[in-house]
């Protein structure tokens, strides 16, 4: 009999508040009526969270919503907002795809799939009806989200995509161009408005391209000092600012009627520029800028990098550029009349009064931005977003940092200071999360509690809601573990301090210098009477649990304390690294730094055992319920499974591909699943495996960062690990069988796809000859099954259809043929046309998807729907997928199609049906455009009304002119 096992899946996520990978963005303060409570005007913050989206309310501290794509497990990149409607937000992820989240229904509205590597950025057009995605492979893609397509795909760039911004200007009180200059620049104007995208890149170039003829018309070097890591557009389009290493920013002037209007010749020397170097300006921080955001006022600019820093700088208005213009010049004349070196006065006459005529243009950038502060925050700045305000004498900006902390400053304008503005942090939102890696996981007896510990901080956690109840301040702890009764929890720090504290109190009982090295391992005597302890110092200490009366201060009470005393120490060679002890309380396995395990009676401390195998230390090790396997793990990335009778190694297993953290065995149950086990790795993964079998389970997917912390409940219904990447996940046990041989089956499978799709994705630069604008498109699994259905439902259904033509041709030439039988599967669907089947297949498919899909038809399936189309032009059945596909199909196959005889007749009456098609829409819009204007006039005129003054009608005052009667109009 096959043995089955039960599966574990991912059921919650918590400890996380804010991953460094990503932007955040934070909306529209919140109205009154929305929230009950005062603070909750503060608004919403949209925070990465690896693979997942929080929307924090930033006045109850409280996660609202959780954006997650179960198809989706790649960490968010980028987010961005649209403008014109502020529900809509498009996520990027690390896998080169983009989705479009709605926030009021908190679910994914369409999904791109285009780039082949992560997203790094994301902006809408003012229109809010396209978007442009720029990323690691260099390409920027457009894309319409009307008809959620990709457009084309902008190829120039020959690094990471670092800045993109679609920028537009009117031609407010400019002499229109003529025809030819339009002609001959070609640069594309709708109006009077030109609409371009800037993009920067870690090339250091700054490009402008058209989007009209789909064509860079611009490129500078925007860094000269290496990368441009980052770009901000001022929100009144007028200048651009690049940023790179050592602090340099470059500011731009921008003006895209530049090239329009007065360049002809393309190769003139003289040629105008739509982007203008206007100067460079280096800020305090000397580390690279990572990020620059605009005030939406478009008085203040932000600048911050990866120190704990955030420098805000004013963008001075005309009036103040010449009085700091004045000023400059008031001092130099002071400092050369002090020097006595004032010659040629009618020269400095004139040139001054020259100057004071072009005080603006010969200002520089010093004088137009002016250092406002330099906010100094709780971590590395991974990102900024203004909050913006009614309250003009304040300046709010929300900051997330690398370690796992959103902070609100706020910076007090109604002072001047001149060290800088004064600030304050208003909020901060740290509670529900960890600044350092966990290293550390213990579970309560009950599996209702949950201890992490990290470098400062000691966390208690409902695991049911996932809310922190206690934090307490602590060493770098290395370990922890409850104590007998769950009121206390013992830690062990690198200093060698073990920490006591009491749960219920909030408050620590007792620090005691333990080990004059770090503690790296701690394990709870079965009886639950002493603790045992493993250090660097390389000795093993045993600690007795007494209970002793100490006084209250000032009072006569007395208090019952714990505390901790040593009993016996075990001297060994080498360094402590993990220890364990039996159930039955008579054996203790010891892991040292020389790659073996020794194992000791525990009463006698006399050598038992001496394991020897692995190529590197053992990093932690368990025994199995039964007191019969050793299980360790190392860092050469094996697992060895030893038998304790004999010290036997059963066998040596590859497990990981990295070194391998924690190890631990579930709990005995009636299914005998005690020799089962769980490892956690630098890899990312937590595994699942069986030691009788030597073989693995299951593998357990989800984490962005090595794994430091793995801990089985007691009961072994779940399971739960910490990682780098900051978050505490929980696998729960499920009723879904498992087999192994199925899940091997799936694990080649992905294995084969993922193969599949990298070869599907290999990068076409060779074939383009060098184009700068290339079809979008990405093959992935969803699309080649897509194409797989289209390409089965037409051979199904080309035969039904042929069959149904012949029966009623027979039956128009009146001969009594039997009806011919039909497919099954056209019977299960309500007796369902093969046209109506083939439609609803292509219908069925994501717009994104279609042409990607439709790729995969070989030319052999294109003569069989062509007729389905023809089909469909003369029943008017969906005419926008209708026509998409007919596009598509005769532009991807035109070569073919036009060599074929027998497509020609065919394509033909496909010609004569569109046309009939499309006049059938056209009369059927102009019905639709009449009948609005005739609603619209009887709306005007049941909305007018006529009124005569009868009171002054037709009364002329003594002596005057009798008036006419007058009408108005009162809509």
């Amino acid at each position: 009999m096959v043995k089955s096992y039960l599966k574990f899946v991912h059921e919650k996520t918590f400890g996380l508040i804010v991953s460094p990978q990503s932007n955040l963005l934070c909306n529209l303060p919140l109205t009154q009526s929305t929230f009950k409570t005062r603070k909750s005007s503060t608004g919403r913050a949209f925070v990465p969270a690896n693979e997942e989206v929080l929307v924090w309310d930033l006045g109850t501290e409280e996660i609202v919503a959780r954006w997650n794509d179960s198809k989706c497990t790649a960490a968010v990149t980028v987010i961005a907002q649209n403008g014109a409607n502020k529900d809509v937000y498009a996520v990027g992820y690390a896998d080169g795809s983009v989705r479009l989240w709605d926030s009021k229904i908190n679910s994914v509205l369409v999904a791109f799939n285009g780039h082949r590597s992560a997203t790094t950025q994301l902006v809408f057009d003012k229109e809010g009806v396209r978007l442009a995605s720029g990323s690691k492979d260099t390409d920027i893609i457009i894309w319409d989200l009307v008809a959620e397509t990709g457009l084309y795909k902008l190829r120039g760039h020959k690094d990471q995509i670092t800045g993109l911004s679609f920028v537009e200007q009117h031609a407010s009180g400019r002499n229109e161009p003529d025809d030819e200059s339009k002609e001959t620049t070609g640069i594309g104007s709708t109006g009077k408005s030109v609409v371009c995208l800037l993009s920067t890149s870690k090339d250091s170039l700054i490009k402008l391209w058209n989007l009209d003829t789909q064509y860079c018309i611009e490129t500078h070097i925007a860094q000269t000092n290496g990368e441009c890591w980052s770009m901000g557009v001022m929100p009144d389009v007028s200048s651009v600012v690049t940023a790179g290493n050592d602090g340099e920013v470059t500011f731009w002037a921008l003006d895209l009627f530049q090239p329009l209007w007065k360049s002809k010749d393309v190769g003139d020397e003289g040629r105008s520029q739509g982007l203008k170097k206007k100067g460079t300006l280096y800020r305090h921080g000397k580390d690279r800028t990572n990020g620059i955001s605009f005030d939406k006022s478009q008085h203040f600019v932000a600048f911050h990098g990866s120190e704990k820093a955030v420098e805000i700088y004013k963008i001075r208005s005309e009036t103040e550029i010449r009085k700091s213009v004045a000023r400059k010049r008031k001092r130099r004349r002071e400092k050369e009349h002090a020097q006595g070196t004032a010659s040629s006065n009618i020269e400095n006459k004139a040139s001054e009064g020259n100057n004071e005529q072009n005080d603006v243009s010969a200002a520089t950038i010093e004088d137009m931005y002016a250092p406002l502060t330099i906010i100094r925050t709780g971590g590395r700045v991974a990102s900024i977003s203004w909050i913006r305000t009614s309250r003009s004498k304040h300046l709010e900006l929300l900051v997330g940092t690398t370690n796992n902390l959103l902070e609100i400053y706020k910076v007090d304008m109604s002072t001047k200071s001149p060290e800088g503005q004064d600030y304050t942090r208003t909020q901060v939102v740290d509670s529900v999360g960890h600044r350092t890696d966990i290293r550390a996981l213990s579970l309560s007896s009950d599996d209702k509690m949950l201890g992490s510990a990290s470098s400062g901080s000691l966390k208690v956690w409902n695991i049911r809601t996932q809310n922190c109840i206690r934090t307490f301040e602590c060493g770098y702890a290395l370990c922890c573990t409850f104590l007998p009764g769950d009121k206390i929890l013992l830690v062990g720090t690198k200093s060698g301090h073990l920490e006591l504290f009491d749960v219920t109190s909030s408050t620590m009982i007792e620090s005691l210098q333990a080990h004059d090295d770090a503690i790296w391992t701690l394990a709870v005597h079965p009886d639950g009477k002493s603790v045992v302890t493993g250090s660097a110092d390389k000795t093993v200490k045993f600690w007795d649990f007494k209970v002793v009366q100490e006084a209250v201060l000032g009072t006569k009470k007395q208090i019952s304390t714990l505390k901790l005393v040593q009993k016996r120490v075990l001297k060994l060679a080498n360094d402590i690294l993990s220890i364990r002890m039996t159930s039955d309380g008579r054996l203790l396995a010891v892991a040292l730094l020389d790659y073996t395990v020794k194992v000791f009676f525990l009463d006698t401390l006399k050598l038992f055992l001496n394991l020897y195998g692995h190529k590197l230390p053992v990093l932690s090790m368990d025994i199995s319920y039964d007191n019969k396997l050793l299980v360790t793990c190392s860092a050469d990335k094996d697992i060895r499974i030893w038998g304790l009778d004999f010290g036997d190694c059963h066998k040596a297993i590859f497990a990981h591909q990295d070194s391998i953290l924690q190890v631990a065995f579930m709990p005995n149950d009636q299914e005998g699943n005690g020799h089962h086990f769980f490892s956690a790795s630098k890899d990312k993964l937590v595994k699942y495996w069986d030691g009788d079998k030597f073989q693995q389970i299951q593998k357990l997917e989800g984490h962005h960062g090595e794994i430091w912390g793995l801990v089985v409940s007691r009961n072994g219904d779940f399971v739960i690990s910490a990682s780098h990447d900051k978050s505490i996940r929980v696998w729960y046990q499920t009723e879904e069988q498992l087999f192994l041989e199925e899940e091997r089956e799936r694990e080649l499978e992905v294995l084969y796809e993922g193969t599949l799709t990298k070869s599907l994705a290999r990068d076409d630069r060779e074939d383009d000859d060098g184009r700068e604008v290339v079809e979008t498109g990405k093959q992935t699994i969803d699309t080649l099954m897509a194409g797989e259905r289209i390409t089965e439902a037409l051979e199904m259904g080309i035969e039904d259809f042929q069959s149904m033509e012949a029966w009623k041709s027979a039956t128009k030439a009146g001969s009594k043929a039997p009806t011919p039988a039909r497919n099954p599967i056209f019977m299960a669907l309500g007796g369902i046309s093969a046209e109506r089947h083939v439609l609803n297949v292509i219908q069925k498919i994501q717009a994104a998807a279609l042409h990607d899909a439709l790729l995969v038809l070989s030319f052999t399936n294109v003569p069989a729907l062509f007729i389905f189309i023809e089909v469909w032009l003369a029943k008017g059945w969906n005419m926008n997928l209708t026509i998409r596909v007919l596009y598509f199909i005769t532009k991807t196959h035109h070569k073919q199609i036009v060599s074929s005889s027998a497509l020609r007749v065919t394509f033909e009456r496909i010609r004569a049906g569109l046309r009939q098609a499309v006049q059938r829409e056209k009369n059927a819009g102009g019905f639709i455009m009449a009948g609005s204007n005739i609603i619209e006039r009887t709306a005007t005129d049941l909305g007018v009304k006529n009124f005569i003054d009868e009171e002054s009608w037709d009364k002329p005052s003594n002596g005057a002119k009798k008036r006419k009667q007058a009408f108005i109009d009162v809509a």
